[in-house]
């Protein structure tokens, strides 16, 4: 079972992989029978949602300091 980090950048592949699809091209905002579809805010929410896996990465992979004595 992967720890929770190993997850958090598995989604963070996904989610950039899922960017570079919908960029390879445009697509503009269009209506049918009443629904709207807005590429241009489904890319900014997975924007968002790489910010959001990055922030929590960074608070689970906190630096650490070994404490160690030396003897001389």
């Amino acid at each position: 079972m992967p720890t929770p980090v190993e997850s958090l950048y598995t989604a963070l592949e996904n989610v950039t992989a899922r960017i570079v699809e919908v960029t390879a091209t445009y697509k503009p905002t269009y209506s049918i029978d009443g629904e709207s579809y807005s590429h241009e805010s489904y890319l900014t929410s997975l924007v968002a949602s790489v910010a959001s896996i990055r922030a929590a990465i960074t608070l689970l992979e906190k630096p650490y300091q070994k404490v160690t004595r030396m003897r001389t």
